[in-house]
């Protein structure tokens, strides 16, 4: 599986973006799917993931309520609607494709994207 990411730039406080992950390949369908940010000088975190089916979904604290994860099997993408942006989301947002796990545990996922920068103005 081969994922990029896009829909990253800047945005002021408050605003919204959608983040974008495509991906190949036949079997999107049967893999997790998680995304992850980096901000410079900090470790990876984890920010939201749904499952193979979309039943389940899971997400940060720090996102809970202004982000919504979600993915559209028939396009073999999924998608990170991110609202209410504060300063404190800029980081390169990455997506993952897990084929045995949904959750938080970055080093758990076997595909990665390149990311993609989000950048909030105050």
């Amino acid at each position: 599986v081969q994922l990029q990411a896009s829909g990253g730039g800047l945005v002021q406080a408050g605003g919204s973006l959608r983040l974008s992950c495509a991906a190949s390949g036949r079997t999107f369908s049967s893999y997790a799917m998680g995304w992850f940010r980096q901000a410079p000088g900090k470790e990876r975190e984890f920010v939201a993931a749904i499952s193979w089916f979309a039943g389940n979904t899971y997400y940060a604290d720090s996102v809970k309520g202004r982000f919504t994860i979600s993915r559209d099997n028939a396009k073999n993408t999924a998608y990170l609607q991110m609202n209410s942006l504060k300063p404190e989301d800029t980081a390169v947002y990455y997506c993952a494709a897990g084929i045995r796990y949904t959750g938080s545990d970055y080093s758990r996922y076997d595909y990665w994207g390149q990311g993609t920068l989000v950048t909030v103005s105050s």
